[in-house]
This record gives C-alpha cells, sequence and structure tokens, in this order.
C-alpha cells in the first residue's frame, strides 16, 4: 500500500470518527498525538542525560580521581557545546525539516554515550559528553517547535508540554538508573549510567521516518500538496484543516486561493536564510518585544535554581548529613517522581486555565521554597551539631521546589516560546533562546560550587529566591496565548501593548 493510499485510509477513519463525536475542535486528535510523543522521545533523552549525571559525579569523581574544579568543567561542557549546537540547531530545522532534525539530535546521543561508556582517560569523558551537548541542543530547539507546529490550536499548549514532559521522564528514569546501577561495580556502574541512550537513540532514527512532517515547514518549501495531506490527518475536520492552511499561506505569502500542490517561494523563505540578522537587526518593535518575552522566560527558568537543584542535590543534601550514597540516589529518585506526577498535571491545565496563572503560580511556589531551603541550610551551617529534622525538611522543600517548577514554569517556558514567533523567525528564534539556556545553565552550574564556598549554601539559596521575586514580576507583564493559532500571535501582542 502506497503512503498516498494510508493518508487516505487514515483521513477516512477520522471523518468517520469526526461524524460519530460531534465536537470536531475540541477533540484530541490522536494521530497528533502519536506523531508528538514519538518525536518526544528525543526529549526524554535529554532529561536522562542531564539527571543521570547527578549521582554519576559522585562515582565519576571517586573513580577518576578527579577535583572539584574538573567535576564543575565536566558539567558545564555539553551545555558550552550546546551554544554552537544551537545556532545551528535552528538553521538545520529550516534547511532540512524537522524530522530530519530530530534524527541529528537522535545520533548525537548516539555517538555520546557511547564515547561517554567508554569514558576513560578525563578527556575521552569530555569529548563525549560534548557530542552529548550538540544532541541536548538540536532536542530542545527541534521537539517543541515540531509540537507546536503539528498541534491544532485547541489543544497546542497539550501537545507543547508533552516534550517537557518527557524530559521529566528522562529525568526519573536518569535518577533511577543512578540508583540501580550504583550496585555495580564503580568502575562499570556509572559508566552503565551513560551509555544507556545510546539504545532509544537508535530505536528513535528508526521510528522518526515514519512520522509526517511539520505542515509549516511544508508550506515554507512550497510543498502545498502534501501539506494539505499532513493537516487533514491532524486536524479534527477538514474545514479546520482547510483553514489552517490558508493561514499559514497567508504568512508565508502565498496567495490562499491558489490550489496548486507546488508553489515557488523565495528562497530566503524556504531555507530561513538571514531570519536570525533579521530578528536582531531590522525586526518591528513587536517582534522585539516577543523575542525579550521568549528570552526572558528561559533566562528566569535557569537561573531560578532550577539547573542546581536537577545536578546537584545528592551535594545539597549530603550537606545536612546524609552521607550514604545509596539513600542520596534515593532521595534523588523522588525528586524524579515529583517532576514527572507535576508535570504530567500541567499538561491538562494549559490549555485550561491558560499559560500565565501557571507561570504566576510556579513562580510564588519557587520563591517561597528557596526561601526556605535558605533558612533551613542558614541553620545547618551555623549549627555545632546534628539536626535530624534538617535532612527531612531540606528533601521535602526540594521535592516541593521542584513540583512548583514542573507545573508551571518548565513546560510552560517550551510552550510560549515555542508559539509566539511569527513562522519566518520561529525556529532560528527559538534556537536564540536555548542558546541563553544553555548560557544561564552553563554559567549556573559551573559557579555554584565555588559560590556557595564563598557566600555559604544557605547564602546562595536566598539569592535564588530574590531571582525568582523578579522572575513574577516579569510574568505579569506577558500576554495570555491559550487558544490562539500561532499565525495570531502578533494580534496578541500587538493588543497586549496598547
Amino acid at each position: 500500500m502506497s503512503s498516498e493510499d494510508k493518508n487516505t485510509d487514515g483521513l477516512e477513519f477520522m471523518e468517520n470518527g469526526i461524524r460519530e463525536n460531534g465536537d470536531n475542535h475540541t477533540r484530541l486528535n490522536k494521530y497528533a498525538c502519536a506523531s508528538v510523543l514519538a518525536a518526544s522521545i528525543v526529549s526524554a533523552m535529554f532529561g536522562y542525560v542531564t539527571g543521570v549525571m547527578s549521582g554519576a559525579l559522585i562515582f565519576i569523581q571517586e573513580d577518576l580521581k578527579i577535583s572539584d574544579l574538573q567535576i564543575q568543567l565536566l558539567v558545564g561542557m555539553s551545555h558550552l557545546c550546546a551554544l554552537p549546537g544551537s545556532l545551528i540547531a535552528g538553521r538545520t530545522s529550516d534547511y532540512l525539516g524537522r524530522r530530519y532534525t530530530i534524527i541529528v539530535a537522535s545520533i548525537a546521543f548516539l555517538l555520546g554515550s557511547i564515547i561517554m561508556g567508554y569514558g576513560q582517560p578525563y578527556p575521552i569523558l569530555m569529548i563525549g559528553n560534548c557530542i552529548v551537548g550538540v544532541g541536548v541542543s538540536f532536542a530542545m530547539v527541534v521537539a517543541p517547535l515540531y509540537s507546536a507546529e503539528i498541534s491544532p490550536p485547541s489543544s497546542r499548549g497539550f501537545f507543547t508540554s508533552l516534550p517537557t514532559l518527557s524530559v521529566n521522564t528522562g529525568f526519573l528514569l536518569g535518577y533511577m538508573s543512578n540508583y540501580f546501577f550504583e550496585k555495580l561495580s564503580l568502575r562499570l556502574g556509572w559508566r552503565m549510567m551513560v551509555a544507556v541512550p545510546a539504545i532509544p537513540s537508535l530505536c528513535l532514527i528508526l521510528l522518526v521516518l515514519k512520522l509526517v512532517e511539520s505542515p509549516r515547514w511544508l508550506v515554507m518549501q512550497g510543498r502545498v500538496g502534501e501539506a494539505r495531506k499532513v493537516l487533514l490527518l491532524v486536524s479534527n475536520a477538514k474545514e479546520e484543516a482547510e483553514r489552517r492552511l490558508r493561514e499559514i499561506k497567508d504568512v508565508v505569502g502565498i496567495d490562499g486561493s491558489c490550489t496548486l500542490d507546488i508553489v515557488e517561494v523565495p528562497k530566503k523563505t524556504s531555507s530561513g536564510k538571514g531570519a536570525l540578522k533579521e530578528l536582531f537587526c531590522k525586526a518591528s518593535p513587536l517582534v522585539r518585544r516577543i523575542l525579550i518575552a521568549a528570552v526572558g522566560l528561559h533566562l528566569f527558568l535557569r537561573i531560578g535554581g532550577s539547573a542546581v537543584i536537577l545536578l546537584y542535590s545528592p551535594r545539597v543534601f549530603a550537606r545536612t548529613g546524609i552521607t550514604d550514597k545509596s539513600t542520596l540516589m534515593l532521595a534523588t529518585v523522588g525528586i524524579g517522581v515529583s517532576k514527572v506526577a507535576f508535570a504530567f498535571i500541567s499538561i491538562f491545565l494549559s490549555d485550561k486555565f491558560g499559560r500565565k496563572i501557571l507561570l504566576l503560580i510556579s513562580a510564588v511556589g519557587l520563591s517561597v521554597t528557596m526561601l526556605g531551603l535558605g533558612i533551613c541550610l542558614t541553620i545547618v551551617e551555623h549549627s555545632k551539631e546534628k539536626l535530624f529534622w534538617a535532612p527531612y525538611l531540606t528533601v521535602i522543600l526540594t521535592y516541593i521546589f521542584v513540583a512548583s517548577m514542573s507545573i508551571g514554569i518548565a513546560p510552560v517556558t517550551w510552550v510560549y516560546s515555542s508559539e509566539i514567533f511569527p513562522l519566518r523567525y520561529r525556529a532560528q528564534g527559538l534556537s536564540v533562546c536555548v542558546i541563553v539556556n544553555r548560557i544561564s545553565t552553563v554559567v549556573v552550574v559551573t559557579s555554584f560550587i565555588s559560590i556557595y564556598k564563598a557566600i555559604t549554601m544557605g547564602g546562595i539559596f536566598f539569592m535564588f529566591s530574590c531571582i525568582n521575586i523578579v522572575a513574577l514580576l516579569f510574568y505579569s507583564s506577558l500576554p495570555e496565548t491559550k487558544g490562539r493559532s500561532l499565525e495570531d500571535m502578533e494580534t496578541v501582542f500587538q493588543r497586549n501593548s496598547k
């Protein structure tokens, strides 16, 4: 059976379902959901490689006999290598398409994980971690981008939250890997931890070849007929698909009444060439405001302390008196459980209550829990005897912090930033966001140990609390985007600025 016949069968099945269910516009489209879930596997690998390092670092340092400075450099290397990767990812996504960019990310995870699993000497480990960082940058750009462009407006918050849920699931699997592989020998245990992503990477490369391409990217290439077929599959009604197609054609500059399957579009439009320069040098005040909103979300997500909690939580827990390695690994599994549970809840809230309210609630939670951790750790650091309550309170506050982050700021940052950019700037605008995300992460994770040794661990958490209060003020200035089409975002920001 040809792919065209399969598409026709899928369309007939979809239309039958519509007639039976009646509610065409709010019903969750199963084809779109399956496509986004498959693409989100790359996000799960990103979460895994980040989460597994929090525990693996303890065993790497013990096995390779490296210093705290070398540990900081190792942690920062993947984020540092993600910077050039982020620049390339947006352009690659515009040039090759969203599907093949996912494959590039999977190849990077495959190679990097194998090299890290070899893991000796230290420079080889750094090289593997660098390649993984490139995979991370590609995954961070393309997964939310693909999800946003496949999704219908009525459920875009749900679909675009799925990559974040996958990231959190990856974190949980990474923490569980720490706990179970810790029981192996020192030399083998951490190598197994970091080598695991090679298996799902290979599977994803084969799976992605079966996915549909983003209809918006297809229209940018002038492949209108293919885009129409995809939209018929990922929409709940033929009328909805045609309306979405007209909106996309209008944005790209194609006559809405044109019925040709192949349309010639300017090279500048199809390749994304010059979009990044225009975004910074020639953008209108409205587009510049969109850029500031998206970049600000990613900046506050990372400098508010989330990277520290996710990577250095065993060190924080150890500060309060938890010294047994198995107990430390088990405590970090709780972080993963909290992330997944509240990220799962969040995917049903974004389209119901809106993006802004989740950001505000989340920021309040982060500010309060960071303040609590600052007070708790300050008391611990000034106490001359072990405080039996301190480990329990620290772990509980950490879990609440992660819950607050996972229900709001973490998923909404990606939903919001992937949906507000105009089509021509979307891929490369999201690349800019990822660059800011990675730079701020590098700064935080490579300086955390040095800073807390200078101002105490309690002091650095007080600092994070203040940052989250500033973030709360920033979030209150953003417009709501719930239920609006991607092509309508400039109107949303224009109306909010009046």
